[in-house]
């Protein structure tokens, strides 16, 4: 079978089972299979895959096929330009995350030494983004799970980046009277019975407990308005992703809680997506 067959046969297996763009997805399960860029096919579609080759594939796009994501079966993304591990333990990072993090380290790079938490950091994407783009900043960075936290320190260490990482339930794991520039944060915001409804790659492989956010949704914003404000110095900022239609609610918490609440920001399909708020001490 050539290059090009594979492809071809792959496809149509992936469609039979709704997976979206299967030519495309077949296509990089083939190139991370051959070790080759993806584009690379192009030249090589007449190609004829090994015995060895062709099992490997096909054992590949079966996983897709059951709707595993493709990075769990790659074993990587790509977050703001850094290569970044993922498995069950931690959710995959999304392309909207990666405005959330831009945000974030142009507000702490504009401070001469500053530092920042990322609470529920998961794979570490956040974090090493900001460490990268910002070497003299401390960044400090908590997860629940000791696998995510594994899972974290691994990239970390892949990414060059100084973190300290932290294991416990939300800002339980900061130490007292720890004060930061910047809070920033992608929490669980789906509603507890949405979650049977979302697409299988994510029903099925992301960790429960990074989607859940409680009966409404909810309950990590109630918790960041009430609490954050002991561990931000003056004039410090919260910056925290949500899910659709959630920013009205989300802007008022924080309101009622006396937030300053400067801007709430687009993802890439101008849907709000991002809260920003300041606290200031009176």
């Amino acid at each position: 079978m050539t290059v090009l067959e594979a492809i071809q046969r792959s496809t149509e297996f992936l469609a039979k089972r709704d997976v979206e763009s299967p030519r495309l997805q077949a296509e990089l399960l083939l190139a991370h299979r051959l070790k080759m860029p993806r584009m690379k096919l192009y030249l090589n579609f007449e190609r004829a895959l090994t015995a060895e080759e062709t099992d490997e594939f096909r054992e590949l796009i079966k996983r897709r096929g059951r709707r595993e994501p493709l990075q769990h079966i790659t074993g990587s993304t790509s977050f703001c330009g850094f290569e970044i591990a993922v498995n069950r333990h931690a959710l995959v990072p999304r392309p909207e995350t990666e405005i959330l993090a831009e945000l974030g380290w142009t507000s702490l790079g504009s401070l001469p030494s500053g530092t920042a938490l990322d609470l529920g950091t998961g794979t570490g994407c956040i974090a090493i983004a900001l460490a990268a783009k910002c070497p003299d900043a401390k960044v400090l960075a908590t997860d629940i799970s000791s696998d995510a936290l594994a899972l974290a320190k691994e990239n970390a260490q892949k990414n060059n980046v100084r973190i300290e990482f932290l294991q416990g339930d939300g800002f339980a794991a900061v130490p007292k009277e720890t004060q930061f520039d910047l809070i920033i944060s992608n929490p669980p915001y789906i509603p507890s019975a949405e979650i049977e409804t979302l697409e299988l790659e994510v029903r099925d492989f992301d960790p429960r407990p990074a989607l859940d956010g409680g009966a409404d949704g909810l309950d990590f914003y109630r918790m960041f308005a009430a609490q954050a404000k002991s561990f931000l110095k003056s004039g410090g900022k919260i910056k925290l992703e949500f899910g659709d239609g959630q920013a009205p609610v989300i802007r008022q918490i924080f309101e009622n809680e006396k937030w300053i609440v400067e801007a709430v920001k687009d993802d890439y399909s101008q849907r709000a997506r991002i809260l920003i708020a300041t606290w200031k001490v009176s």
